[in-house]
């Protein structure tokens, strides 16, 4: 049974937070892709039926966190955006009358590839995509071998329900760009991430709340679950959550478990948090210039 809709400004949004194990680093993509569309199409489902409106899944959220593997097979993973897997969910998109943020592995021509996020509409209509401009090359998280940073910038989406920006994981390590989002008209901001528990940890519920204060937007963060141990990566530890433009976490997830989480944002608080902290009208961006420098 349907859960009825929010009522007034209010807009239900949805994260999914799943595993995608993979244990071998010499066993089959296929198998590992199909696994985690079962584990994902599942909760769509379930999100149809509680009446989510925006729906936001996790960063490459039908692979693996492949870039420690340093392996060129991964690349055949890529696909067009819009391509096969933005059109087979923009298809549940429509018949839940649900926003979506897919997050995928792009090809965008030959040995072009970007870590994108493609966003579709109520209707199923393609709105775009962001392509994520921040790679990190640190430990493990080996992004430039496979990826080119984004070169669209940071665009916004205006959705049935409310307008929306992306950014993808390391980004959110960067204050301007939920800064960018804002000034741009974005009321929730969302991050699909593929985080492991350890330095990166503690800043998860600090540096996002954080900027939904300092912005004035919701955030919904999203984070796998689970263990790869086809690469010493670590443990995903999950807690997805939604954050108002005051700070306060509205939702989170569990730290292990395949998980949909669910809160209803009332986009009224979106002004008030702004009168109350007039943040970015009190900006002065002509003292900024050693930024952009």
């Amino acid at each position: 049974m349907t859960e009825p809709v929010p009522a007034g400004d209010a807009v239900r949004c949805g994260l999914v937070q799943c595993a995608v194990p993979f244990d071998d680093p010499d066993a089959d993509l296929a198998a590992a892709r199909a696994d985690a569309w079962r584990r994902h199409l599942a909760l769509i489902e379930e999100a149809g039926r509680r009446g989510v409106q925006v729906l936001c899944l996790q960063e490459s959220f039908d692979l693996p966190y492949f870039p420690p593997s340093l392996d060129p097979r991964w690349y055949a993973a890529a696909e067009p955006v819009p391509g096969p897997t933005v059109e087979r969910l923009a298809e549940l998109a429509r018949r839940h009358a649900m926003a979506m943020v897919i997050p995928v592995f792009e090809r965008a021509g030959r040995g072009v590839y970007y870590n994108t996020a493609a966003v579709v509409d109520a209707d199923g209509s393609y709105l775009g995509r962001y392509r994520k401009q921040h790679l990190p090359h640190v430990h493990k998280f080996l992004e430039r071998a496979f990826f080119t940073p984004g070169d669209g910038g940071y665009p916004v989406f205006r959705t049935r329900y409310a307008t929306i920006g992306v950014y993808l994981c390391y980004d959110r390590h960067f204050p301007e760009v939920p800064r960018a989002l804002a000034l741009g008209g974005a009321e929730i901001a969302f991050n699909p991430s593929a985080t492991v528990a350890g330095f990166a940890e503690r800043l998860w519920k600090l540096e996002q709340p954080a900027q939904a204060v300092a912005n004035g937007i919701f955030i919904g963060a999203v984070n796998r679950v689970g263990v790869q141990r086809a690469w010493d990566m670590g443990r995903y530890f999950g807690t997805s959550y939604l954050v108002d433009p005051r700070g306060r976490i509205l939702a989170e997830g569990s730290a292990d478990r395949d998980e949909l989480v669910v809160a209803d944002l009332d986009l009224r608080l979106v002004e008030e948090a702004r009168h109350d902290w007039p943040f970015l009208r009190d900006r002065r961006p002509e003292t900024y210039g050693p930024v952009a420098r």
